[in-house]
């Protein structure tokens, strides 16, 4: 008999069955569950630790990445995991986001979500997984939250939707959008697309809320089987008749102080009354301290009247609080070219929001190596984002990226990455940095705009430019407006808060939050067209500044070009023990990668190294034609003519009766010797018989005459010599076939 009590429920989602099973691993949580879809498995725990003092949700998500999960060892110096990767960090933020506003009010205790992926095979995302693994955790364990999550990706490939699909379909992804909700509303949207319509984002939220039902029925049934007995507690509650004295006595001073625009000096003033109401309704004895729960009580009953005095003048009066209409966008001033030695840089203003983006170029070389548990292996292109505390008039430490950095610098990625050129037409890899100089509301997308420039001012050949805007949203009773460009407080007290980027024609990415019930699809609706045409308008306004890429690189940008040559002349390139690459490269002081398929890839510091450096790799590999000219070396002499040299693995044979033009010569050797050069032009190509018939360039029988006059006067020499040309191109070189991309010379 089993030593377990294993509970399992399942859901078919997409035609496929994903299980909750619980009672088998981590017992000692307060909730363990295992969510298991095809062979990928993620443990998702969710456990409550002390009671603290705080005012505060003491709330911690992680999700811990180990590649044995995917048959992998770490990449690192110590083969062992170290920090969370990119992906584990993001997935975290999209399990805490739509979960955290269901904690009751008050739920003071230490509490830990962990998702585990054990295993990964490739084909379902561990994400989805662990996003609904923490809440079936949170479903059976003491936590009292308030709705069970349900969530779902849903793609759009070849033009139809498709609920979770494969992984290995990813690229190929049209749309690809990330939805967490209840069964009864959708709370939050992560989307990265090639440009979709607003229609379409709402067609897949729709199909997404059907599936979220389904897997919040399945975490209700393994609550019903398997659930702890839940912890009660009390909400911190306002004291109504307090409330009502602090309107009486400050209420038209906060009035005021909330309708300043400026949002240091607004805070200031607010800060000051709520000072003053302390003092007068919770004031400290002379002889002793103040009382801290009435301190308490004060501090929140003013929060409360603070927070209703904004939300009502904005939902009701239709006042905003810098004076501007519900869809009016702050004035936006638009630079490039702010930093001189940056390959490509730009400076993005937006009222209070201010963001400095520069962008780097790289060779290959430089790619990212992702070391993670899905199939990506490396990148090309990657934004990251900084937010210094100074952005907010603020000193505090600074340690690196937050979990919030890395989540805004990979939300503008997405907006950008899908007008990034190929490598094909553009061989560089692109880093593009965003620095926030000043913040008061959306810099992430503010880092958009400044993003999109910066990479037209590097000269980066995008698809299109790419503009964002965040919206908000205010809810009093029947009162609803939909907020364009929202400011600090806007976002704090608001409803909703969602994020849209894209070019004209069509959404990149979207962040949405939303933090009730209630929101129709036709508020979405009404929405995310007040979005597009607030991003219209920012892209009329960064095209004042560029209106496209530039058709020139920056003179501090290194230069690199590709060519393709035949596969079987890339031993010729690289020569014997790589010596032909490593001389080319010292020359022309480049770097050249040459890959199996024959695509030749030149780095250099400036353009004209890049192009001399071209032009001698296709000298050594272009078959010869007739009218070619080359500076030849003499290799060998015979008694019917020399043999020339003229690119590595290649030679042509200048004939005896050619050697000294209108005069006969009794011995080759009499007029040339090995290690002779000379300036010759191919007068016969016999491809056949492998034979190259020379004369010498200034031989009056060719001078000044075209290919064609030179091919139909028959003075080719290769067939007069008997055993006529070797063409040794097949002979030369050695090559590493060691796999992937070849060597440059180095060993």
């Amino acid at each position: 008999m089993s030593m377990f009590e294993v509970s399992r429920v399942s859901a078919e989602i997409g035609g496929r069955e994903i299980s909750f099973e619980t009672g088998k691993l981590a017992r000692q949580a307060g909730g363990a569950v295992v969510v298991r879809s095809g062979d990928t498995m993620v443990l998702s725990t969710a456990t409550v630790g002390n009671l603290r003092d705080v005012d505060f949700l003491p709330l911690t998500v992680d999700v811990e990445e180990k590649h044995y999960a995917a048959g992998k060892i770490p990449g690192s110096f110590f083969r062992r995991e170290a920090r969370s990767g990119e992906k584990a960090t993001l997935t975290a933020r999209m399990i805490d986001r739509p979960i955290r506003p269901l904690f009751p009010k008050g739920w003071h205790y230490e509490t830990q979500i962990v998702a585990q992926p054990l295993s990964v095979d490739n084909v379902q995302p561990y994400d989805i997984l662990a996003m609904n693994g923490a809440s079936a955790a949170l479903a059976i364990s003491p936590v009292p939250v308030a709705k069970h999550v349900g969530a779902v990706r849903v793609g759009k490939l070849n033009g139809d939707f498709v609920v979770n699909p494969d992984e290995e379909s990813f690229d190929a992804l049209e749309m690809d959008l990330i939805v967490s909700g209840t069964d009864e509303a959708i709370l939050m949207v992560e989307c990265g697309a090639e440009g979709v319509t607003e229609a379409e984002v709402l067609d897949a939220l729709d199909i997404a809320h059907g599936e979220i039902k389904k897997l919040v029925a399945a975490m209700q049934e393994l609550r019903d089987i398997a659930g702890k007995e839940k912890l009660t507690v009390e909400a911190p509650k306002v004291d109504a008749e307090l409330a009502e004295r602090i309107r009486g006595s400050h209420g038209a001073k906060l009035d005021e102080a909330t309708q300043i625009p400026e949002k240091l000096a607004r805070q200031e003033a607010i800060a000051e009354v709520a000072a003053g109401a302390l003092v007068e309704h919770a004031p400290v004895p002379v002889d002793g301290d103040g009382d801290p729960e009435l301190v308490g009580e004060v501090t929140r009953a003013f929060d409360k009247l603070e927070k209703e005095t904004i939300r009502r003048r904005i939902a009701v009066d239709k006042k905003r609080p810098d004076g501007r209409a519900q869809d009016e966008i702050r004035p936006i001033q638009c630079e490039v070219d702010i930093a001189p030695r940056v390959h490509g840089s730009a400076l993005f203003t937006r009222g209070e929001t201010q963001i400095l983006s520069s962008a780097t170029l790289g060779t290959t070389r430089m790619d990212m190596k992702v070391d993670n548990l899905g199939l990506d292996t490396t990148k090309r292109f990657w934004h990251h984002y900084n937010f210094p505390p100074f952005s907010v008039g603020e000193a505090g430490f600074m340690r690196g990226p937050k979990r919030r950095d890395i989540g805004h610098g990979a939300l503008a990625e997405r907006a950008l990455q899908p007008t990034i050129p190929g490598e094909e037409d553009f061989p560089y890899v692109i880093r593009v940095v965003s620095d926030t100089l000043e913040s008061n509301g959306s810099s992430s997308m503010g880092s958009v705009c400044a993003s999109s420039m910066a990479l037209q001012a590097a000269g980066v050949p995008v698809a299109a430019p790419v503009a964002g805007v965040a919206m908000g949203l205010i809810k009093e009773d029947e009162h609803v407006i939909v907020l364009t460009d929202i400011a600090g407080v806007e976002d704090h007290l608001g409803d909703m808060d969602f994020k849209v980027a894209g070019s004209a024609e069509g959404i990149t990415a979207l962040q949405m939050d939303i933090k009730i019930t209630g929101v129709t699809f036709e508020i979405l609706r009404d929405a995310l067209e007040q979005a597009r045409q607030g991003r219209l308008y920012i892209l009329g306004k960064m095209a004042e500044a560029i209106e496209s890429p530039r058709e020139e690189l920056s003179d501090f940008a290194p230069r690199i070009e590709s060519i393709k040559i035949d596969p079987e002349k890339i031993g010729a390139v690289i020569g014997k023990g790589g010596e032909t690459i490593r001389g080319m490269q010292e020359e022309f002081e480049a770097e050249i990668d040459i890959d199996d398929d024959g695509v030749v890839r030149v780095y250099a510091p400036t353009g004209a190294q890049v192009k001399d450096a071209i032009a001698r790799i296709n000298s050594m590999t272009k078959e010869a034609e007739i009218g070619d000219r080359f500076k030849g070396k003499v290799v060998k002499t015979t008694t019917f003519g020399a043999f020339i040299e003229l690119t590595k693995g290649t030679d042509g044979l200048l004939h005896i009766s050619n050697v000294k033009p209108g005069e006969r010569v009794e011995t080759v050797e009499s007029v040339l010797s090995s290690g002779d050069e000379l300036d010759v032009t191919v007068a016969e190509v016999d491809r056949e018989r492998g034979r190259i018939g020379l004369r010498l360039s200034d031989d009056p029988a060719i001078a000044g005459k075209t290919p064609e006059e030179i091919a139909s006067s028959g003075t080719g020499g290769a067939a007069a010599g008997g055993g006529g040309a070797r063409n040794r191109e097949r002979l030369g070189g050695d090559r590493d076939r060691r796999g992937g991309r070849r060597s440059n010379g180095r060993r």
